[in-house]
């Protein structure tokens, strides 16, 4: 399989994000103005690079983000693979003092290596990475050398974490910003890290 490189780029801002709400994989919210300025930042920023496929998830807050700078005609793939975590039954609400518990208990348990726990019957971080792995064999079937992938913050720490053979329990040691991204190299059967969240666009 031919060598790649492919950049992970977080959605930009919606008002979910603005407002400290619950978003997740149910909520299927658009981005905001601030969201497109960003989008048009990191377009600019990554302006050099012929991508040859573009994926985003499902949700349209990702495809909106890349509509703001890929104009040339070059594929675009939604893959439900990429899309965010789900919350379960927190998704669409504030996030409250009990929600704010509820998440920070579900992710300290991740932390100590509790990867069955979710939040709100949503879903685990096993069962995102089960589906991330499925979409990103098809990103490597893809023709191409340069890629980019579209997603969502908690999606792209766990995609983070299994592609560069971390234990999931260390994904929070991926930080993230909306339209910061991430650079991985792909050569021969293994992914390795080109370049680490990059933000200086976003100033």
């Amino acid at each position: 399989m031919k060598s790649k490189t492919i950049f992970i780029l977080r959605h930009g801002e919606t008002d979910f994000n603005k407002n400290g709400m619950v978003q997740g994989r149910g909520v299927n919210a658009s981005i905001n103005e601030a969201g497109k300025e960003q989008a048009r930042k990191a377009g600019a920023m990554l302006a050099d690079i012929p991508f040859d496929h573009v994926f985003t998830s499902a949700l349209i807050r990702t495809k909106e983000t890349v509509g703001q700078f890929i104009h040339n005609g070059t594929p675009v793939t939604s893959l439900d693979g990429f899309d965010e975590i789900s919350w379960g039954n927190q998704e669409g609400k504030e996030a409250s003092y009990d929600a704010k518990n509820l998440y920070a208990d579900t992710v300290n348990g991740w932390r100590r290596g509790e990867l069955h726990l979710n939040v709100g019957g949503g879903e685990n971080p096993l069962e995102v990475m089960e589906r991330q792995q499925s979409a990103m064999q098809q990103v490597l079937e893809t023709d191409g050398e340069n890629i980019l992938i579209c997603m969502h913050g908690r999606a792209m720490r766990v995609l983070l974490s299994w592609t560069l053979n971390y234990p999931l329990n260390f994904m929070d040691g991926f930080p993230h910003a909306n339209c910061s991204y991430y650079v991985l190299g792909y050569r021969g059967s293994s992914f390795y890290l080109k370049d680490f969240n990059r933000v200086g666009h976003l100033g």
